[in-house]
């Protein structure tokens, strides 16, 4: 009975925690109207830097 509650609550939790996340993320973007030169190359920046993340994972993935 204990695992079931343990199960089914962190199923909620889970749940919850990624509609805030979702809710969030999509608050921050309905800012949006036009940019700035200097947010233009921080998010270019934060996209090739998730790039090279995969890329990093991906290789280490091989290795083992």
């Amino acid at each position: 009975m204990n695992q079931l509650f343990n199960m089914l609550s962190r199923m909620v939790t889970n749940r919850l925690l990624n509609w805030g996340i979702n809710k969030g993320i999509r608050k921050v973007n309905q800012t949006g109207g036009t940019q700035t030169p200097q947010q233009k190359s921080r998010e270019k920046a934060t996209r090739q830097a998730v790039k090279r993340a995969r890329q990093a994972a991906r290789i280490t993935k091989r290795m083992r």
